[in-house]
This record gives structure tokens, C-alpha cells and sequence, in this order.
């Protein structure tokens, strides 16, 4: 089976995260990736380190490029320019996230391509859209914290906490990605290409969903519970003999096999516990009776026990564990790279699992203007 973005080009003038964990994703479905890069610093994240790989390239950098071409053109250079817009004439695709309109400064206006190559699909990806916001410097932190997700994360007594990775970014290289499979599929339809513009705030207030729906529908506004679930009982962590365990329990039935298998089965009848809601305005009695229970053996024990009857339920992992546990359920969730000079790059597999399999690009994340010299050939033949 081919690859399903097989003979589709990229034209990637994007970097830090979003963009480049979007191309990346075109990538990975088979589209070819040339990934354009300043001369002499490339990418931001290339210095966004340590941590370094073996081969010296930041792990940042590393996270969101494999399966790319990198070149390097001066875009205020009139031969790297013609270069550029050579690139775009070959490209179905264009993404950048240059500050708002600075991409059109050095002339490369998203209209004015689109109208000159009728089938391209530009996308523009931006910290708070194109209008009002377009001065504002667009970070995923700062994203977090001015869209709402900082101040519903964290212990309730606590400080406001953003996520333990650059969510905002990858939520948006997800979006990206949804709207230019889209637009390939619009153009299939009608030979018509597309601007798409897709920004942080715009994405994180997507991702919100039930938090942002009890503000908009009923009017609430959603504060700090640490792990628990704003609208389900138990869905939280639990303490255990050793440690904590994190235990989601979706409906009644589902408490109820927790309540027998704890040897506590009266909870389930208990009026302060029968339904969800009663569970959820008495939380705090419910959590002190199950924390009892659970004292009398570990995390990983009470994890079993509870899965074995059809509990959700976990310890808490490294990040380490979570690949172990990933490769003993037989997920293969990591794989080797392999760069032009033989280098190798431990990479995190697609989530996407194909049947039939198409084949996946090998290629470990490029060093700075790697493919500079056949890129460059490609670029000035017959131009």
C-alpha cells in the first residue's frame, strides 16, 4: 500500500513547534518535506538545548522534524528568493509561521500566491490570528496561561500550572494538519486551493470543550481541582499503601465493581453514593472511604485488581514507564531514524497504526542545509 500524501510537497517555512510538528505529520503520511531554514542558526530549536541527541541536535529540534528536507535560503537574498518562490511553484503545500505579515513583507503574500498558483493550500500559523492580535508574540506558555487552560490547571489551593509539555503548540500542528488533509481533499473536488489560518488561542479554546461548554451553557466558571474530574466521581487519584493510583470511573455499574472488588459493595447502595451526581456533591466523604480500602495494598496491586473488572485504573509513570508499558501491550512505540550519514534518531512512532501498513518515512531529523546542494540543483533546473 502507497502512502497516502505520496507525490505531495511541502514547503515548510515554518519552525519552533506547531508548524514543524504538522509537517512532520505530512511526512509521516508520505508527503516529501523541504523544510527552509535561515542560514547559519536554521530552526530556533536547534538551540533550544540541552538535552542533546548523539549526534549533537538538540532533542527539541529533534521531536518535530523527522522525514524533512533541510535547506537554507536568505529570504533577503534576490537568488534565495527566486529559489523560494521556485519552491512554491512545485509545492501543494506552503505553511509558515513568520509574526503576521512579515512573510508578505518579504514578498510572499498568501493571497497573491494562491492567486498565482491556483491550487495551493497556504497555511498561516499564528500565536492570536491575522487581525487585532497579529502584534502579540505567539509562545504556547503564554497561550496557556491568557486562554484559561493555566487557571483550571493545578491544586486548588495551588498555583495556576501549565501542562507538562507545549500543549497549545501540538493541538494547533494537529489542527493544521486536520485543515490541510481537507483542503487537499477540496481541491481533489474542485482543482481550487485554500488559505487556512490557525493560531493558539483559537486551538487551546477548541480543546477546552466540556470546561469551555459549562462556561458558555451554564454560565460557570471552571476553577483549580488538581486531578479530579469537574464532573465525574471517582475520577481522580487515589492514595494507596505506597503511592497514588488514578482511577476513572465512568459510570455506576463501573463503581460498583470497584466498590466490591475494594470489599466495600455497600458504597454502591449508599444514597450519598448511587449515582454519579450524588457522587460528585459528595466527594470528599467518597474519597475518604475509598482511600481506606486502598491503604490495605499497593498502587500497581490495586491497578491490576481493579483492571481485571473492568475499572480504568493506573499508577503513575515516568515517562520511561509509560514507554515500557507501551511496548508490553505490544504498541511498538519507538523506532530508529536513520539519517543520510548513518546517523540513528530514537523517535516516538505515529499514533496512527495503518492495515494494510504504508510504508514510513526512515529519515532522522536533517542537520542545518543538509540537502542544500540537491535541493538547490532541484530548485535551479530548468528555472
Amino acid at each position: 500500500m502507497s502512502a497516502p500524501l505520496e507525490g505531495i510537497v511541502v514547503a515548510d517555512f515554518s519552525r519552533v513547534l506547531a508548524g514543524p510538528l504538522a509537517t512532520m505529520t505530512l511526512a509521516d503520511l508520505g508527503a516529501r518535506v523541504i523544510k527552509v531554514e535561515r542560514p547559519g542558526t536554521g530552526d530556533d530549536t536547534r538551540a533550544w538545548g540541552p538535552p542533546y541527541a548523539e549526534s549533537g541536535i538538540t532533542t527539541y529540534f529533534e521531536s518535530a522534524n523527522r522525514g524533512k528536507e533541510s535547506v537554507t535560503l536568505d529570504l533577503t537574498d534576490p537568488g534565495d528568493v527566486a529559489r523560494a518562490r521556485e519552491l512554491i511553484a512545485r509545492s501543494d503545500v506552503v505553511i509558515e509561521n513568520f509574526r503576521p505579515g512579515l512573510f508578505a513583507t518579504l514578498g510572499f503574500d498568501g493571497d497573491a500566491l494562491i492567486a498565482q498558483h491556483p491550487g495551493l493550500v497556504y497555511v498561516s500559523v499564528s500565536g492570536f490570528g491575522l487581525g487585532a492580535g497579529a502584534a502579540l508574540p505567539g509562545y504556547d506558555f503564554v497561550a496557556q496561561a491568557v486562554g484559561g487552560l493555566m487557571h483550571i490547571t493545578g491544586e486548588t489551593d495551588g498555583e495556576e500550572m501549565k501542562a507538562g509539555v507545549a500543549l497549545v503548540d501540538v493541538l494547533t500542528g494537529k489542527d493544521a494538519v486536520i485543515g490541510i488533509l481537507a483542503a487537499l481533499r477540496r481541491r481533489e473536488l474542485t482543482g481550487r486551493g485554500s488559505r487556512i489560518d490557525v493560531n493558539l488561542l483559537s486551538s487551546l479554546q477548541a480543546a477546552l470543550v466540556n470546561q469551555m461548554s459549562a462556561h458558555l451553557g451554564a454560565g460557570a466558571e471552571p476553577e483549580r481541582l488538581g486531578n479530579r474530574h469537574p464532573s465525574i466521581a471517582p475520577y481522580e487519584s487515589l492514595r494507596c499503601a505506597d503511592a497514588p493510583i488514578a482511577v476513572a470511573c465512568g459510570n455506576d455499574a463501573q463503581f460498583a465493581r470497584m466498590a466490591t472488588e475494594l470489599g466495600c459493595p455497600q458504597l454502591a447502595a449508599d444514597p450519598r453514593f448511587l449515582r454519579n451526581s450524588e457522587r460528585v456533591a459528595h466527594r470528599e466523604e467518597l474519597v475518604a472511604e475509598l482511600e481506606s480500602s486502598l491503604s490495605a495494598d499497593t498502587a500497581a496491586a490495586w491497578a491490576a485488581r481493579l483492571n481485571r473488572v473492568g475499572v480504568a485504573a493506573g499508577v503513575v509513570n515516568t515517562i520511561g514507564d509509560g514507554i515500557a508499558l507501551a511496548e508490553e501491550l505490544g504498541l511498538d512505540p519507538v523506532w530508529d531514524a536513520v539519517g543520510t550519514d548513518g546517523r540513528r534518531s530514537t523517535q516516538i512512532r505515529s499514533p496512527l497504526t495503518w492495515s494494510p501498513a504504508i510504508p514510513v518515512s526512515a529519515s532522522a531529523p536533517p542537520r542545518l542545509g543538509e540537502h542544500d546542494e540537491s535541493v538547490r540543483a532541484w530548485l535551479d533546473a530548468d528555472r
